[in-house]
């Protein structure tokens, strides 16, 4: 697994590094090789934030958790992934290879939670005419129906464009890549 550590506003030390490469090591069994793992570290006045994207095989995995210190904000995140990991243990190993995962998983974690996870339920199905805006006048939109995301053909680029909002209170944008 390719781990690329990035500090904005801090310089990392390399005990930090080291760990990073530790904790995120036993992730490697599960995605190999080809895998990316982009680790951002942010510090922002009394609170530390660690963010972990993990990219394999068209599979995306993200986490962020905030601390007052940067080593327990990373605990948090690999505890995260790994609920994450866990929860779609039977759509990886479907995409990945199956032993390894067995490998990382032990049976005591095959309790409720592979019950949970073939049972996806469609409750609702909504269907709306998209119209051309432009991403300011989507996130008014969305901002007026009270939702926390809107999906909107961009009148830019005209394709199907989502934008949400952020637990931080800023706003995200999704665009579909071609790759």
């Amino acid at each position: 697994m390719n781990i690329n550590i990035v500090g904005r506003k801090v310089t990392l030390k390399d005990n930090f590094k080291e760990r990073v490469n530790k904790k995120l090591g036993k992730f490697e069994r599960i995605f190999g090789d080809d895998a990316n793992a982009t680790v951002t570290v942010t510090v922002e006045k009394n609170r530390q934030v660690v963010e972990v994207t993990i990219r394999a095989n068209g599979i995306l995995y993200r986490a962020e958790s905030c601390a007052d210190e940067m080593n327990d904000a990373l605990d948090s995140v690999v505890d995260i992934l790994g609920g994450q990991i866990r929860k779609n243990k039977t759509k990886l190993s479907k995409r990945l290879r199956s032993d390894s995962l067995d490998q990382y998983f032990s049976p005591a974690d095959d309790g409720e939670e592979a019950i949970a996870e073939d049972e996806y339920r469609v409750v609702r199905t909504k269907r709306f005419p998209v119209k051309p805006q432009n991403v300011d006048e989507a996130i008014l939109e969305m901002n007026l129906i009270g939702h926390q995301f809107y999906m909107f053909r961009n009148g830019d680029t005209n394709e199907i464009n989502v934008v949400y909002k952020r637990n931080d209170g800023t706003y995200g944008l999704l665009e579909p890549d071609t790759e």
